[in-house]
């Protein structure tokens, strides 16, 4: 492990959000502050790798979906030598790229401020760039997505998964636009949805902010990466291992948050109107309120104004697949998935 102490670094291009509360919560809390085998299953820039290691972390495997984040940590990477390994892939597969039982997992969803800061890659309506949004850089991109799917799908994806009022008025827009030519750059979709929305007022978001939330997640399968990714975390946490998810909008705390209380419970309950549920040994120990950041770190940091972190310890108990059905997932064909 490097010699440099402490929980930041002041060089690194991106603030990892919530980072200190992740190691304030995770066992032994003691000296060192983090200890054993940990898994970052959102690498990017590398803030909570970097975090965890000069924490204390003998080894951490760092896990990203994007190949061109491993060409952005060259400078600083050798100098933790055996201590990191950097793996291209996804954290649904999480389990398969450690060879012991792990002592610690974070995830960091949703899209990275270096993808979101680069036009090239299609995530962000602030510059015009082509219309991809692919994470892995593979597979269908979002003006597959525009310019493919049904307008009833289109409105689904924009209601499901962007919680987008106008979906239906946007999607229709979006097909009658696409029969004149294709829609094929970030900004050409931009102005097709804000002409189909009031004029913003100060301090409100951009019009088009939920339409690009919903197809990024569209095209990256995002929340079927994020259940996965959380039953190969139980699958891979030995007793005692922590697992730590910092999401940054309600679908997706709404998935974690009910992904612990399910592992959390020995079932039971049951009432005159409902039988009880088989009982069951609690595959986590969860806390029940989510973490946000505090005054400091909303200062130092504006991203973490919206982050939640919710996190659990896993037990003895078997892993298990979830049920589906218990978690929030937005009814609608996943069209990232069937795609791939």
């Amino acid at each position: 492990m490097a010699a440099t102490a402490g929980r930041s670094r002041s060089d690194a291009p991106h603030i990892p959000v919530l980072l200190d509360p992740i190691i304030d919560a995770a066992p032994p809390r003691g000296e060192p502050r983090v200890t054993g085998h940990w898994l970052d299953g959102t690498f990017g820039a590398g803030g909570y790798t970097r975090g965890l290691l000069d924490a204390g972390a003998a080894h951490v495997i760092g896990v990203d979906r994007d190949p061109a984040v491993f060409e952005m940590v060259a400078d600083w990477a050798p100098e933790y030598k055996d201590c990191l390994t950097l793996v291209q892939g996804n954290f649904s597969q999480l389990d398969s790229y450690a060879d012991q039982p792990l002592d610690g997992i974070v995830l960091d969803l949703g899209v990275s401020s270096m993808q979101l800061d680069r036009p090239e890659r299609g995530f962000s309506f602030m510059s015009d760039g082509p219309l991809d949004m692919r994470m892995s850089q593979a597979g269908p991109s979002a003006a597959d997505l525009v310019n493919g799917e049904e307008e009833t799908v289109l409105a689904d994806i924009l209601f499901q998964y962007g919680e987008e009022r106008a979906s239906r008025r946007i999607a229709r827009a979006i097909v009658g636009a696409r029969d004149v030519a294709p829609i094929v750059t970030t900004a050409q979709l931009a102005e097709i949805i804000e002409r189909c929305l009031p004029r913003r007022k100060p301090g409100q978001s951009h019009p088009a902010t939920r339409s690009f939330q919903a197809i990024r997640i569209a095209v990256n399968n995002e929340f079927g990466e994020l259940v996965e990714g959380l039953e190969a975390a139980e699958r891979a946490l030995k007793p005692g291992g922590f697992l730590a998810v910092v999401s940054f909008h309600s679908l997706e705390d709404r998935i974690v948050k009910r992904f612990f209380k399910d592992r959390a419970s020995a079932g039971g309950g049951g009432s005159r109107y409902a039988p009880d549920a088989p009982q069951v040994a609690p595959r986590f120990e969860a806390r029940n309120k989510a973490v946000s950041a505090d005054a400091d770190e909303l200062a130092r940091n504006p991203r973490s104004r919206s982050a939640l972190l919710r996190y659990g310890i896993r037990t003895s108990a078997p892993a298990e697949l979830a049920d589906r059905s218990t978690l929030g997932l937005p009814k609608i064909k996943n069209w990232g998935e069937t795609t791939k």
